[in-house]
């Protein structure tokens, strides 16, 4: 049996910064935006904070939070 992965606490008397944590990616409708895997596209749709419709041309995909290989134009 593992033990879940459980991140480090920030002391705040620690000599060393606290991690920082990226703000997350917002997406509105008409966005344009690229995809490491499908390249270039267009959010047709958002559902707040889940998911993306993103608009690729030759399809539609729908692209889940937190958004790592996806980013504005």
């Amino acid at each position: 049996m593992t033990k879940p992965i459980v991140p480090r606490r920030h002391l705040p008397t620690s000599p060393f910064s606290a991690p920082s944590v990226p703000p997350p990616k917002l997406f509105a409708v008409g966005d344009r935006v690229t995809h490491d895997q499908y390249g270039l596209g267009r959010v047709v749709g958002v559902e707040d904070g889940i998911a993306a419709l993103v608009d690729f041309g030759s399809r539609q995909v729908r692209v889940v939070s937190p958004y790592t290989k996806m980013s504005k134009l």
